[in-house]
Order: C-alpha cells, then sequence, then structure tokens
C-alpha cells in the first residue's frame, strides 16, 4: 500500500474518472424525500474544474476534523507536556497496569464514546496507546482497539447517545409521510436493543484483541520508550491531587451549568440536542484536561511562567505535520465525493433495486443489513444515508408488516459494523497518523489488515442478534 497522503490521492483520481463516467452515461436518480432530481457532476468539465480551483483550499480549512484534532491536541497535549499524564501511569507507584483491565476500559469507553458524538475518535486513540503502552501491549494495538470499539460500536450504548434522535426524527418523518403512526418512535425506540448490543460488541473485540491483534503484533521494539514506573516524589504527589480537585471542580461546574435550573449549556428548548454542551463538548474537555496540566505543571514545578505554558500548548502541533498532509489530500477526496453526487446516486440507485425484490420480511430486512453496510464504506455518515434510505425502505417494509423502529434498527446494524474498514471515514487520517507515531510503516493497508476481522464477526454476530430478536418479538425499546 502506498502512504495514506498518496492513497487518498489517487482515491480522488478515482472519483473525478467515475464522475466522468456517470457523467457521460447520464447517471441520475430521484430522491425519495424530496422527489429532487440527482445527477453526477462531472470533475472534469469546465464547471468542475472552476469548482475545484476556487474550493481548494476551503475544502482543507473547512474539514472539520482538523479542527478537533488541534482543539483536543491543545489540552490533551498541555497535559501530556506537564507531566501529568505520566503522572497518572505512575501514581500506582511501581505496580504495573492489569492487561485485561486496560483492554476492557479501552473497549467500553470507546463504545459509548458516542454519548459525545465524534469526540471519541479524536480522544480516544493517543490515550489508549499510552496505556496499552504502560500495560506492556503494543501500541498501536491499543490504538486499533479504540479505533474499532469507537467506529463499530458507533450505534450501541447503555446511554443516550447523540445519534439516537437524530435517525429517530428522520424516521418519525419518513412514517409521517407513509402514514403510519408516529406515537411509539423516538430517541428511545431502539434503546434495549443497543444497550444489550454494547455487551455484545464488548466481548466480541476483546476476544478478537486478545486472540488474533495482540500475538499478530507481538512485542513492541519501536522507538517510542515507556519511562516506566518511577515512583511519585511528595511534590508530584501533592501537584496530582491539586489537578484532580481542579478538574472536579470543573467537571461540577460543567454539570451545573448544564443539568441544573439556569443551566445556560443546554439548548434553547432546554434539551440537550444541538445544546452548547454537545456541539462544544469537545472543546469543553480538551478546556478542563488543559486546566489541569497547567495546574500541575505550575504545583510540581515543572512549569515557571506562561511561556512554558505556550510550549506545551505547541509541542503536540510538531507531531501533527504528517497528520496535516494526509489530512489536505483526505479533505479533497471527501469534497469531490460530496461534490460529484456520485455516492447519493449509487446508493439511490442500489436501495431502489433492493427495495423492488420480492421477499419475506426477515429476508428483507437481512439483504438491507448488507447493503447498508456495503454503501457505509463510501458513506460513512449516519444521518446522510439515512435521510434517503428511510423514505426508501420504511414505506416498502411496512407494506409487509414491519414497524419502523426495526427498520431504522436493521439500518444502524449495518451503518457501524463497517465503519472501521471504510477509507472514507473522516478520522482514518488520524488513525493513520497516529499509528505512524510508533511505527513509520504504518499505512491503510496495515490498518485494514487488522480490522476487517473485527467488521466482519461484528456484522455476522449482531445481525444473529438482531435476527433472534426480531423472531422472539422482543420490544426494541420504550
Amino acid at each position: 500500500m502506498p502512504h495514506p497522503a498518496t492513497m487518498f490521492l489517487l482515491l480522488t483520481g478515482v472519483v473525478v474518472f467515475l464522475s466522468w463516467i456517470c457523467d457521460v452515461y447520464g447517471l441520475q436518480v430521484i430522491h425519495p424525500q424530496t422527489g429532487e432530481e440527482i445527477r453526477v457532476q462531472n470533475l472534469l468539465s469546465p464547471e468542475g474544474v472552476r469548482w475545484w480551483l476556487k474550493h481548494v483550499i476551503t475544502n482543507f480549512t473547512g474539514f472539520a476534523p482538523v479542527g478537533m484534532v488541534i482543539v483536543a491536541m491543545f489540552g490533551f497535549g498541555l497535559a501530556e507536556h506537564s507531566g501529568l499524564t505520566a503522572a497518572f501511569i505512575r501514581r500506582k507507584s511501581g505496580a504495573p497496569f492489569r492487561q485485561n483491565a486496560v483492554i476492557l476500559s479501552v473497549i467500553l469507553l470507546g463504545i459509548v464514546s458516542n454519548v459525545v458524538g465524534d469526540a471519541g475518535y479524536v480522544i480516544m486513540l493517543s490515550i489508549a496507546a499510552t496505556l496499552f503502552h504502560a500495560a506492556g501491549l503494543h501500541p498501536v494495538a491499543g490504538i486499533i482497539t479504540a479505533y474499532v470499539s469507537v467506529a463499530c460500536g458507533y450505534s450501541a450504548n447503555v446511554f443516550i447517545g447523540t445519534l439516537d434522535p437524530l435517525l429517530s426524527g428522520i424516521t418519525q418523518e419518513a412514517a409521517y409521510i407513509s402514514g403510519m403512526d408516529m406515537s411509539s418512535y423516538g430517541p428511545l425506540s431502539n434503546y434495549y436493543f443497543m444497550a444489550v448490543s454494547t455487551f455484545l460488541l464488548l466481548g466480541i473485540i476483546y476476544l478478537i484483541t486478545r486472540r488474533s491483534l495482540l500475538p499478530a503484533l507481538g512485542a513492541y521494539q519501536g522507538e517510542v520508550k515507556f519511562e516506566g514506573y518511577r515512583k511519585l516524589t511528595r511534590k508530584e504527589r501533592r501537584a496530582l491531587l491539586l489537578a484532580v480537585v481542579v478538574g472536579l471542580g470543573y467537571l461540577l461546574l460543567i454539570l451545573l451549568s448544564t443539568f441544573s435550573s439556569w443551566g445556560i449549556l443546554r439548548g434553547v428548548n432546554g434539551g440537550l440536542v444541538r445544546s452548547p454542551f454537545l456541539v462544544g463538548i469537545l472543546f469543553l474537555l480538551s478546556l478542563g484536561v488543559g486546566l489541569m496540566g497547567i495546574v500541575y505543571g505550575f504545583s510540581s514545578g515543572r512549569y515557571r511562567s506562561d511561556s512554558d505554558v505556550v510550549e506545551g500548548l505547541a509541542q503536540p502541533m510538531k507531531t501533527l505535520g504528517v497528520y496535516f498532509v494526509i489530512a489536505f489530500f483526505a479533505a479533497q477526496l471527501f469534497a469531490c465525493l460530496e461534490y460529484t453526487q456520485l455516492d447519493q446516486c449509487l446508493s439511490i440507485v442500489g436501495a431502489d433495486l433492493l427495495s423492488a425484490a420480492e421477499l419475506p420480511a426477515i429476508g428483507i430486512l437481512i439483504l438491507f443489513i448488507l447493503f447498508t453496510a456495503t454503501i457505509n464504506l463510501i458513506i460513512p455518515s449516519a444521518s446522510t444515508k439515512w435521510a434517503f434510505m428511510a423514505f426508501i425502505f420504511i414505506p416498502v417494509l411496512g407494506r409487509v408488516g414491519v414497524a419502523p423502529e426495526v427498520v431504522q434498527c436493521a439500518f444502524r446494524i449495518g451503518d457501524s459494523a463497517t465503519n472501521a474498514v471504510t477509507p472514507f471515514l473522516f478520522y482514518v487520517p488520524l488513525v493513520l497518523t497516529c499509528m505512524q507515531q510508533y511505527n513509520k510503516e504504518s499505512t491503510y493497508g496495515t490498518l485494514l489488515r487488522y480490522t476487517w476481522k473485527y467488521s466482519l464477526i461484528i456484522l455476522l454476530a449482531w445481525s444473529l442478534l438482531f435476527i433472534g430478536w426480531y423472531l422472539l418479538g422482543i420490544p426494541l425499546g420504550l
């Protein structure tokens, strides 16, 4: 496999070529919700060339993961530079971490991280690498385990995530247009199934990590060394305690600002959907961790002036040079794919063909899961896919007695299972950059070599759970 930046450049070339071919043959579809005619736009046409030249810079500067990574790195990088991260690891006074506890903690935190949206991709990768390294495990295994947990577990949770109200709103609209009763379709309509799925995915990811990933990677022999478990001095323990107290105070302030009667971080309607709390959760986390790092740095004597703090803020940027290069080419790929509308056209054509199949309800549901998992390879965004697939499949399956929340649940399985193997996921450049910090030769092929097994087994096991759940008639949620 080529370098990740080269891979995204080559994929952009494939999108350009396909847009030309589809334009030549006049590929066009009708959007099932709006009735709008969608036609593939040719990037090699004069209009396409002009669009690219006008937007090549804004494609990169508007690439959402870049801003998220920089904001997160300010806080978490400051915690590492100040010595706070190392202090947490060394606090056990020489006792190593239990490997099983580290693996299970990373997986569980990765799965439930969707409660704060996509922030799990940005936060979990470096933390997991550090924890695995501290436990004597390969740090790349930590990155892959965290990535798979966040990506494949994006729909599963024992809490209500940001995806639940978003998908249920689309489901309600599709059910209304189809003339169905909407009273039972809310954010909790899949809660029971997704809560049980959390523990199913936890077991699957743990077993594959233990029996396949860790033996394949072996012992880490790279250049990044772990300092070990040097005992904390009395001054460092006092600084760590003070940082924890400040962190708890900050957390209390955020909770009061969100959930109290005067909470200013809730939305204008009093809810959490699209509220300042959820929209700004990554910045709030980064700010809290950064404050703890500053307190620890000054209390331990590592920092003596504001210049030391600025140096800590700038330190992570020195390691992100490769990420910015990869992200530039990735941003062009995603922008070109969106401009051509190639993804929507191919998806709607495939959905129309599948919906015309003459099969029993369970057969259509199984094919629907597989179709969603396949389309997810080119359109990872759940809301984008569901925005048109709901208006095709809810009416089709409704005619054979399948409720909309069942269709939504089947969609979420296929949508999450293959997240870990698609090159079109926005956070793949970040994953590859983190891997290259420990292994310079890491490419997308390296990532795919270890993640395909997770996606395949999760897809099969999750689908079997859904089929059994559906045949037994167990309610999916509230």
